[in-house]
């Protein structure tokens, strides 16, 4: 407790240095919420080391104190012996008193509730998340007030169940030891915000042992052992060639983002395969990729004689890897040429956008194939069609509705959105938590098969389900560093491509912390 209330202290500590100066930060209004069990004690903490620091911050204490028991306890009476106070809030009369001081706080601390939640959140408590939600429109106010959760949520289950009562939406939470499964797969898992996991002393190999099932989350130390750092004889045959299939009148950018992606991803030699009406456009766009000109529908689509007279052979012939969608359009024989590709190829296939298009209502057709490895890439919309199911079916449970489909079809699956999932035929899946609303823009989906692709090519599939995860994982990493330099509403698919190097970097860097 006394090392979880410290970790807290520690984080509010680093945001107050990154936007006051030392002198104001004892002016501060910090309103601290505890609950009355273990992490009511963790707020505790987390306010006497405030103290320590010259800020005084109010504590808000919902319950009768003279039911506490345990490490709670003592670390009630460490606060008022430190000359802390408390305010008590057990009845409507004090709410009344105290929620106006706690809705102009520069800082609301939940330490309501944890782990330990059992159904749906009453009382007082309750009453007290509905309004720090609507103090703060949901963590989505421009009034720069910080709200920030000890260990969970106040009302979020952690063993991913949905929410049967209101939920605290906070913009940062410190969870400790492990991630919860509730912050990585609820429907509700948005409330926990940003977060990080905070070590506090639980012994590694316990937590392995306890934590260990077919859900990971997509952790740094994860891929460790990928082979992240090149050898020095290496040249550009060691890093695999992308094909990539992409693009079309109207759609060039597609091809374009997809292709600078792999180039800069690191793949050893990348070829884009695109209608020949906008292979000039594309063709300039980037020096270091290659190109393939196709024939090309009356639309400026693909056209189905690509892949009669064995010319699609000759295409692909040497490559490592095939990535096929971005921007290829909807055309009728575009899609039957789509899906004759991904049927014939042997080669590893990342399928996206206008690729999954061309199977919307025949998705089992995706299992009849030569290749042992397909990835698809569904945002919800697109998983809910290939699926027959609705956006609210696919959204309430996504961990089983990506699951259900690499099952059913033997492939990888890689559902897009708040924290994307990964998954695997045998049932293994990924859980991803870097990235953020900056991706929300068009041409980002097209830069993540690019990157698939290019990780594909250099790392084979041997461990394909962690080498997609990397790519996830690094994906959301360039968008992370880019919305430190600029508001997540400016961040473009074109940022995330020049800032992958930096991410990966940012990666080893870690990598090597943790030894």
């Amino acid at each position: 407790m006394e090392s979880a209330g410290q970790q807290v202290c520690e984080v509010m500590l680093r945001w107050l240095a990154g936007g006051r100066a030392p002198e104001s930060r004892r002016d501060l209004k910090i309103s601290i919420l505890c609950g009355k069990g273990n992490n009511g004690g963790d707020g505790l903490v987390v306010a006497r080391h405030l103290k320590v620091t010259g800020i005084e911050p109010r504590v808000y204490f919902f319950g009768d104190p003279t039911k506490l028991t345990g490490d709670a306890s003592e670390n009630f009476q460490r606060w008022r012996s430190a000359g802390g106070t408390v305010n008590v809030v057990e009845t409507e009369t004090e709410w009344k008193k105290f929620s106006s001081m706690i809705a102009r706080s520069d800082v609301i601390v939940d330490a309501l509730l944890g782990t330990g939640l059992r159904g749906a959140v009453t009382g007082m408590t309750a009453k007290a998340i509905s309004a720090v939600n609507e103090f703060s429109r949901n963590a989505t106010a421009a009034r720069p007030t910080l709200i920030i959760a000890v260990d969970m949520p106040s009302g979020l289950p952690s063993d991913g169940e949905a929410a049967e009562g209101p939920v605290l939406r906070a913009h940062q939470t410190v969870t400790f030891t492990a991630p919860k499964i509730g912050q990585l797969v609820s429907v509700d898992a948005a409330c926990a915000g940003a977060w990080e996991v905070k070590q506090i002393g639980s012994p590694a190999e316990l937590v392995e042992e306890l934590g260990r099932s077919e859900l990971r989350w997509a952790s740094a130390e994860e891929f460790a052992e990928l082979p992240l750092v090149r050898a020095a004889d290496s040249n550009k045959g060691t890093f695999g060639h992308v094909l990539l299939v992409a693009g079309a009148l109207g759609k060039s950018g597609a091809a374009v983002l997809g292709g600078r992606m792999a180039v800069r991803a690191g793949a050893g030699l990348v070829t884009i395969a695109t209608p020949a009406v906008v292979l000039p456009v594309v063709a300039a766009a980037q020096a270091e990729y290659m190109t393939v000109p196709l024939q090309a529908t009356r639309a400026g689509t693909m056209a189905l004689k690509n892949v009669q007279a064995g010319r699609w052979k000759k295409i692909e012939k040497g490559k490592s890897v095939l990535a096929i969608g971005p921007g290829l359009g909807t055309e009728a024989q575009t899609q039957q040429c789509i899906r004759t590709m991904v049927r014939s190829t042997e080669l590893p296939v990342i399928l996206d956008a206008d690729g999954l298009n061309a199977f919307d209502g025949r998705a089992d057709e995706l299992a009849q194939r030569k290749s042992k490895f397909l990835a698809i890439t569904p945002h919800p919309g697109e998983m809910a069609r290939l699926l027959g199911k609705s956006i609210r079916d696919v959204q309430g449970d996504r961990l089983k509705s990506a699951r259900e489909a690499a099952k059913r079809w033997n492939v990888h699956v890689i559902l897009k959105g708040f924290h994307t999932l990964i998954a695997a035929p045998e049932g293994a899946v990924f859980v991803n938590t870097t990235g953020n609303a900056g991706l929300a823009k068009g041409g980002t989906g097209d830069v993540l098969t690019g990157l698939l692709a290019a990780l594909t090519a250099q790392f084979k599939t041997g461990e394909w389900l962690r080498v997609l995860a990397l790519g996830v994982y690094l994906h959301g990493l360039a968008a992370d560093i880019g919305v430190m330099r600029m508001d997540a509403s400016g961040l473009i698919a074109d940022d995330v491509i020049s800032l992958i190097p930096e991410a990966r970097m940012n990666l080893l860097q870690e990598l090597q912390k943790i030894g």
